[in-house]
């Protein structure tokens, strides 16, 4: 990544996966569902638009309106920089995880 070296947040790569994962269809509700079934994990609305304006304004998201059935949609969609920051934090993710063993479950250390 450039001279600016900025490092996701956990939820904020798992925002930008479940969109780089939706593709086309990646709106913030969509989003949200995705999260949820992959993960188990509850999103709120509030968290889930909060995430998704703040990437847009970091520049790894943009955005754009459609309407479709007769309701608009913002729907979302990974940029170069977006790209760079998820491939920049598998790679930390994986220098921290080389050569780590951790103990068993159940058995202090």
């Amino acid at each position: 990544m450039g001279g600016r070296q900025s490092y996701l947040g956990e939820f904020e790569q798992i925002v930008l996966l479940a969109v780089a994962r939706l593709k086309d269809e990646a709106y913030g509700m969509g989003v949200r569902s995705a999260i949820a079934e992959r993960t188990g994990r509850a999103v709120t609305i509030g968290a889930m638009y909060a995430t998704l304006d703040r990437l847009v304004a970091k520049g790894y998201l943009r955005s754009r309106d459609d309407a479709r059935e007769g309701r608009t949609r913002r729907f979302f969609a990974l940029t170069a920089p977006g790209v760079e920051a998820l491939e920049a934090a598998r790679d930390l993710q994986e220098r921290m995880w080389a050569g780590v063993r951790l103990p068993h479950r159940g058995r202090r250390s």
